[in-house]
């Protein structure tokens, strides 16, 4: 049995974590059975999801997921790629996630409007009384860690500037192909479309979606990826309060 941990849609998403997305979609390539259910972060040591549940075996973290199962079941995400294409792939996949997930995380956690109409929901367990200083503790955290790493010491212009160089890089790389390197997806594709449907997201207030949307390539990538691994999942839904 094959339990893959996280949260189903929301905010408009097949899912509030690109991560969750990465992982979801990972499985189907590979071709396991599994079930889904809610993540509970203060239940696996990494307080993070996705995380996934191997016949009482627990994986945390999308790359050692992948590579669990890959060596599980002697496949590769990568095959058919030359060592130079799944070399790429790894950087596309690295490139996308640094600064648009940062991007994703400034926009929707540090801008309070976003932020209450998206993250803000999270909380919603905690007892009224605490609830502010919780959310206050969270956010502050966030805050200190992307100071800490140096992407939280720019504007946010400069912020988005990253991003808008990101995206339009993978957009140039995905040309008019189907997938990153061809006809058929590989390992890559699972992370750096689910970053960039988070990044498209349209129910929060921020230049982010523009910056995916403009590139009409990649609204194609992202709808055909969606089609084909992000709908009809039967998701468990998560308790808010």
């Amino acid at each position: 049995m094959i339990t893959l941990y996280g949260w189903g849609p929301m905010f408009d998403c097949p899912s509030p974590s690109s991560f969750v997305m990465k992982s979801l979609i990972q499985l189907q390539m590979l071709g396991v059975e599994f079930e889904l259910a809610v993540a509970d972060l203060e239940a696996v040591p990494k307080m993070k999801a996705p995380y996934l549940v191997d016949n009482g075996t627990l994986i945390e973290d999308t790359n050692f997921i992948r590579w669990h199962l890959e060596n599980k079941l002697g496949k590769s995400l990568d095959h058919g790629l030359s060592v130079a294409e799944a070399a790429t792939g790894w950087a596309l996949e690295r490139m996308a996630e640094d600064n648009v997930v940062n991007n994703i995380l400034a926009q929707r956690w540090l801008k309070d409007d976003n932020f209450h109409k998206g993250p803000g929901l999270f909380f919603m367990g905690v007892p009224e009384a605490q609830r502010k200083a919780v959310t206050d503790e969270v956010r502050g955290g966030i805050k200190a860690y992307m100071h800490g790493q140096g992407f939280g010491r720019h504007s946010e212009a400069e912020q988005l500037e990253l991003a808008d160089r990101d995206i339009t890089a993978i957009a140039n790389f995905l040309g008019d192909k189907d997938y990153l390197f061809g006809d058929a997806p590989a390992a890559a594709d699972a992370g750096v479309a689910a970053v960039l449907i988070s990044a498209a997201s349209e129910f929060f207030d921020t230049p982010l979606s523009g910056l995916v949307r403009r590139h009409e390539n990649l609204v194609e990538y992202i709808t055909r990826m969606e089609a084909r691994y992000l709908t009809g999942h039967n998701w468990p839904v998560p308790e808010m309060a």
